[in-house]
């Protein structure tokens, strides 16, 4: 059972690029991989713009909130890591022999994936909060489809990383079955005997011979033979 469990098959078996690359969690990360850096790279290219005119220094577009822009940059820069790191995780994770180094990785994709989940909510609801505030200057209009892509985007990326945590959940189940099924073959008392040996098998009768089955007797002189005389 240690070659296959998690929603893995057999340690050691040869990797298809092509059949990895069209596994449903890899294209969800490969997509919220590219949400990440519309995120990042939309506030970091279009959200710093200047007031007007009078106003020389670079502010962030969200409320002139230098918080807004820095949290959204933040969390568009370590999904786009994460993203990479499981990604390279994903792609060796069969080559992983040992049952207890599987669940490690799984338990770690699960947890950082809802942690992720909560670092978009958080962000997509301050961004847009700060957006609402917004007052639209001549300047600031120059990045307002930057703002409202790195708003959008960060909604999307909520529902991506709900649904990578829940596939990380899935497998996590599915190899606790699998272990708890293997452990079911055998009992918890050590000098229990194995539940697949038949009984009986092996074991000495100690029923008496019995005699065959006929039911007639033997005569003591049969018929035609005569006693000789001496």
């Amino acid at each position: 059972m240690e070659g296959a469990s998690f929603g893995a098959g057999r340690a050691g078996g040869a990797i298809d690029p092509v059949d990895f690359l069209k596994q449903p969690q890899t294209l969800l990360r490969v997509t919220t991989w590219i949400f990440s850096i519309v995120v990042f790279g939309s506030i970091v290219n279009e959200c710093y713009v200047n007031k007007d005119s009078q106003h020389p220094e670079l502010l962030c577009i969200f409320n002139e909130n230098e918080s807004a822009c820095s949290y959204g940059i933040a969390v568009g820069v370590i999904a786009f890591f994460g993203c990479i790191f499981f990604f390279v995780v994903d792609l060796y994770f069969q080559q992983i022999s040992s049952v207890k180094d599987r669940k490690r990785a799984v338990l770690l994709d699960l947890g950082f994936s809802g942690f992720l989940a909560f670092l978009w909510f958080v962000a997509f609801c301050f961004l847009a909060n700060q957006w609402q505030r917004t007052t639209l200057t001549r300047g600031f209009s120059q990045g307002a489809d930057a703002a409202r892509a790195a708003i959008t985007f960060s909604f999307f990326s909520i529902i991506i990383w709900v649904v990578l945590a829940l596939r990380a959940l899935q497998r996590y189940r599915l190899g606790t079955d699998m272990s708890l099924f293997a452990t079911e073959q055998f009992g918890t008392d050590p000098s229990a005997s194995y539940p697949g040996y038949p009984s009986g098998s092996g074991v000495e009768s100690t029923e008496t011979y019995q005699s065959p089955p006929f039911t007639e007797t033997l005569e003591p002189n049969p018929k035609g033979y005569q006693v000789p005389a001496y």
